[in-house]
């Protein structure tokens, strides 16, 4: 490699293209292969490293908390979840299409394993996305309450192609918080889905959110376009002996 050729991958920061052209340049020689075939293969490498890195970066920003694969999750200790039906979120059209997926059930049963899995498969795949859990997404609205920060804190999460709020259960709410969550839901509606886990049938959302005819409202909108997923199962939290 001439010193120009290297400066040139340098300022260009083909990292990649630079550590593997050693490699490649000796193989086109062996085996007397084109210059734009040589060339493809640098470009390949390049991109395929570009790819992982934005991969590795999204998925930081996700802040997801563990990398749970949809691959590993046990369906044969859990009878409650389809199988299929899961393979088919996983081919992800409920993005594109803004269609939410609500996982209720009590606490074990894999709800959180299967929304993060969901998240993680859709990061793969160039989508920008969140894994928040519902305590910690009510306590950011309310201290964005305090700053006046609310806008710009809904404008963050309304963006993003996937949310994923974990734990939706009794929480104790203040109104200014129900309302911001509200106004979440109604601003994603039709746009970008969310995914939410909870341990409550749709009937006890009033109980903690209050409210009910805003509670009414949220759900018609939140349910038009909604794959409701009930996991009626053992807990899989259960001590092996």
């Amino acid at each position: 490699m001439t010193e120009e050729l290297e400066q040139l991958l340098k300022n260009l920061r083909m990292k990649r293209a630079l550590e593997v052209y050693a490699e490649q340049h000796r193989a086109a020689e062996k085996d007397d292969i084109s210059y734009a075939e040589f060339l493809t293969g640098l470009l390949r490498a390049e991109w395929h490293h570009r790819q992982e890195k934005a991969i590795k970066a999204r998925i930081g920003r996700a802040h997801l908390p563990e990398l749970w694969t949809l691959e590993t999750f046990p369906y044969a200790k859990q009878p409650g979840v389809n199988r299929r039906q899961i393979r088919t979120f996983a081919e992800l059209d409920f993005v594109p299409k803004a269609e939410n997926i609500v996982f209720i059930g009590k606490t074990g049963v894999g709800k959180t394993g299967l929304a993060s899995g969901l998240l993680l498969k859709a990061l793969e795949n160039g989508y920008r996305g969140q894994f928040i859990r519902a305590q910690d997404l009510f306590d950011e609205m309310y201290a964005s309450l305090a700053d006046r920060s609310s806008r710009k804190l809904l404008n963050r999460l309304v963006k993003l192609d996937i949310l994923v709020v974990d734990e939706l259960g009794y929480l104790n709410l203040r109104p200014e918080q129900c309302n911001i969550f509200f106004k979440l839901m109604e601003e994603r509606y039709r746009h970008r889905p969310t995914i939410i886990t909870t341990n409550l049938s749709y009937d006890e959302w009033p109980n903690f959110l209050g409210k009910p005819q805003m509670v009414e409202a949220l759900l018609g909108r939140m349910r038009h376009f909604c794959h409701t997923v009930n996991i009626e199962g053992p807990s899989l939290r259960v001590p092996e002996v």
